[in-house]
């Protein structure tokens, strides 16, 4: 993939057969290796040449100011970065004293795997030195799902045909020296140095630095512990400074003889805890990793996989990319939020520092819902970290003159840490976004001990900020003015569609879970006649309508608008907010990612079929897909409005996404919504998925070019696997109590052992819609380099 021949086709692997250098930044992103707490870019083990050096943590950022030509009340005053923390990956190679470096001498082969199932990223290669000597290295690395601190590597050296003296340095490095970034606001802000030394130890084969950011004051340690197994020669020594702690092992190898290093390395880290407290900490997950051993822990990884694979795996047969792709995006996913316990999932998980590292509404509306129905304890800890930067949001919203909570629209500690911006500032949607996530896993899962602790003060505090900004006109029907929608093109809005139909399901869904938890909601002083004004509020909500064209608008009088000028527009100007003024963009009916369209898919019972279809084929030629976030969006609506053709182009494109590196940026990180999203666009687009409170429905049709689709989902505690065929739909029951689902207009009971199948009605025709003058799906691979 990545546009090149080195990449290779494989449905349960990612495979890079030979080396290029000129996509190492983006190589370097699709091989990371994280369970949500630890991230590892996927670098070469020598540390050089690279793309970026990365090794995060997640939560752990340094502070920087935001600077404004003038200020402004309730303006963020500090922004949060993502850093690059200790690198543990390190393993540098000298053959007779000719440092091992792929841009020198004769790389004879060289082959990375990322093994999907087993959650491990191989390396082999042969390498001859400028002096004519040969070796063959194999590296095996993993960040484990089992033990959250610890990431390790299995690192191997073989002489080929004379003998060699080689030198392995496996080293702990600090402040590792970045790359400038380029112009594009949506990379990280580069922060030099950013760790101060307090402590650093080389004791026989362990070794360990701890630091402090200069801002944030946060304290973080690595600690690494070595078996090295060599010739009877082979010797190590030890040595630390304030930012290097090495241990170098020498052994002399004749033909066919093995040095091998097994490196386990710990992390921890923490604004509160003293110095020695983290140091034994990391001491702790290092003991508890070396009991376990390298192969123990290469096992725990493949058990914690195989199960996730069987409640997860999504099945594609007539596209052996897609198929790919969507393993691919669900094992990022799953890599992004797995043991994030009680962390944001940031925007771009932890392979990269796109987006300074911040989380978004991304991770409530697109990752979290593929998570509910697969991997659902990752859902409840995402949303109790939400939880407990309530006091940040609810700081936010007196700021801001609101009740309730006001959560931020980029964070990673749950403050607000985006300078002021109107497409941002204003986007309040992401409230009602995370009140949703409350309302879908508490449905799916049944966890009512959530609901009550956790799921409750959530949606109270977010229907609290919409009764305030929000308002009644005269004739009681309820308005919300000056919002942003998902749509960042079309900024202070009144009424958007989205954010009014969310909010309604926010208010009316707080006022159930607190009839269900009564003692619970006096606790928060909710009685019945809050609870009565926000249904109230919901019942009367607002949604903007164009009786003359006979579409819903994105908000009041966007179809009013002047129409963007696409056919001025070139090829290379895409994305507009990198060549044209927002000022002028606010202006125009042109669309940045689907608003309108998502909130059909999100509250489709708000609109009928024909308002769907008409409504579709009205923004579709108005939506340029500048934000990676639109085209799983679309896939779902284009399926669900007979457009299977146009769907399959859109599920393309985003199962593509970093694969095909379709928007130029894979390099600072894979985009985590748009992976999910390839869940989303497969199961409720083609598979017609949709889950409405205690009712779980399909309405499946395949594309042309798909002749099958399987997939599986966990919900109220059963396990369901749908296979979709051309022509007929067969669902099966795998594990828990008889349940009921719907089949288009057929009720279907199901019990274990017993699948039942359905045909699958054909689609009624209607003329494909337009898109954007060179913004049809598809056209940004045959841009890419892609057929």
């Amino acid at each position: 993939m990545i546009t090149d021949s080195c990449f290779a086709v494989d449905p349960w692997a990612l495979k890079e057969t030979f080396l290029n250098l000129d996509l190492l930044p983006q190589s370097e992103s699709v091989f990371a290796l994280s369970n949500g707490h630890v991230g590892w870019r996927g670098n070469l083990d020598e540390g050089d040449p690279h793309g970026l050096p990365g090794s995060y943590l997640n939560g752990f950022y340094e502070l920087h100011p935001l600077p404004y030509a003038e200020g402004g009340y309730g303006y963020p005053e500090s922004g949060q970065t993502a850093i690059n923390v200790t690198n543990g990956k390190i393993l540098r190679l000298l053959v007779d004293d000719e440092p091992f470096d792929v841009r020198y001498g004769r790389l004879g082969s060289h082959e990375r795997v990322l093994d999907l199932r087993a959650g491990l990223l191989h390396r082999s290669c042969t390498w001859t030195s400028p002096a004519g000597r040969t070796v063959r290295v194999r590296s095996t690395r993993m960040v484990s799902f089992t033990q959250r601190s610890t990431a390790a590597i299995a690192y191997e050296v073989e002489a080929v045909d004379t003998p060699v003296r080689v030198v392995v340095q496996s080293e702990l490095v600090a402040n590792e020296q970045l790359p400038s970034v380029a112009g594009d606001p949506r990379t990280a802000a580069v922060l030099e140095s950013p760790l101060d030394a307090e402590e650093n130890h080389a004791v026989g084969n362990r070794l360990l630095l701890m630091h402090c950011t200069r801002n944030s004051n946060l304290r973080v340690a690595a600690a690494a512990e070595h078996t090295v197994q060599g010739p009877g020669q082979t010797e190590t020594s030890s040595e630390s400074s304030d930012d290097v702690a090495r241990l170098t092992v020498t052994s002399l190898l004749i033909p066919g003889e093995k040095l091998r290093i097994d490196k386990l390395v710990a992390y921890g880290w923490s604004r509160i805890r003293s110095l020695p407290a983290v140091q034994d900490q990391v001491q702790a997950a290092l003991a508890a990793a070396g009991s376990t051993g390298w192969q123990g822990l290469v096992d725990e990884q493949r058990h914690y996989l195989d199960e996730f694979w069987a409640r997860s795996d999504v099945e594609v047969d007539g596209d052996e990319e897609v198929q790919q792709a969507v393993r691919f995006g669900l094992f990022h996913v799953l890599q992004a939020g797995a043991r994030a316990e009680q962390r944001a999932i940031p925007a771009k998980g932890l392979t990269g520092t796109g987006y300074d590292g911040h989380s978004f509404w991304d991770t409530e509306t697109f990752v979290l819902p593929l998570l509910t129905y697969t991997w659902p304890g990752a859902v409840a800890e995402a949303l109790r970290w939400r939880q407990s930067t309530l006091p940040a949001a609810r700081d936010r919203a007196r700021q801001l003159g609101l009740r309730g909570a006001t959560f931020p629209w980029r964070t990673i500690d749950g403050s607000e840490c985006t300078a002021y911006w109107p497409a941002g500032t204003a986007a309040f949607h992401v409230n009602a976004d995370i009140a949703d996530a409350v309302i879908r896993y508490v449905s799916a899962s049944g966890d009512q001990d959530f609901e009550r602790t956790s799921g409750l003060e959530l949606l109270v505090e977010t229907a609290r900020l919409w009764m305030s900004l929000g308002h009644h006109d005269h004739r009681g029907i309820f308005h919300i003015d000056g919002v942003t929608g998902p749509d960042e093109y079309s900024a202070v809005t009144d009424d958007n569609a989205y954010t009014n139909l969310m909010a309604a399901r926010n208010m009316r869904g707080a006022a159930d879970s607190a009839e269900r938890h009564r003692d619970e909601a006096a606790a928060l002083g909710v009685d019945d006649e809050e609870a009565a004004t926000w249904r109230d509020a919901g019942q009367a909500m607002h949604l903007p309508y164009n009786d003359e064209l006979q579409v819903h608008e994105q908000h009041a009088g966007f179809t009013g608008h002047q129409l963007w000028d696409f056919a001025a527009t070139r090829p290379d100007q895409y994305p507009l907010l990198l060549h044209f003024p927002y000022f002028d963009i606010y202006r125009k009916q042109v669309v940045k990612q689907a608003d309108l369209v998502l909130a059909m898919y999100m509250c489709g019972q708000y609109f009928d079929a024909d308002q769907k279809a008409r409504n579709f084929a009205y923004y579709e030629p108005l939506t340029v897909r500048d934000s990676s976030l639109s085209a799983c969006c679309q896939a779902v609506m284009a399926a669900e409005v007979c457009h299977e053709r146009l769907a399959y182009d859109y599920v393309v494109e985003a199962a593509l996404m970093d694969l095909d590196d379709l928007e130029n940026n894979t390099r600072d990180g894979l985009h985590i919504a748009s992976l999910a999203g390839t869940w989303m666009a497969l199961v409720c687009g083609f598979g017609g998925m949709r889950h409405n409170g205690d009712t779980l429905s399909f309405m499946p049709r395949l594309p042309e070019k798909l002749s099958r689709l399987t997939f599986h989902l966990g919900i109220w505690g059963r396990r369901l696997r749908v296979e979709i065929k051309t022509g007929i739909a067969t669902y099966t029951l795998l594990a828990g109590s008889t349940m009921t689902v719907r089949h288009h207009d057929e009720a279907l009971t199901l019990t274990v052992g017993s699948p039942v199948s359905r045909p699958v009605p054909g689609s009624a025709l209607r003329p494909a819609p337009e898109q954007p003058q060179g913004r049809r799906p598809g056209q940004l691979r045959l841009q890419r380099g892609r057929q």
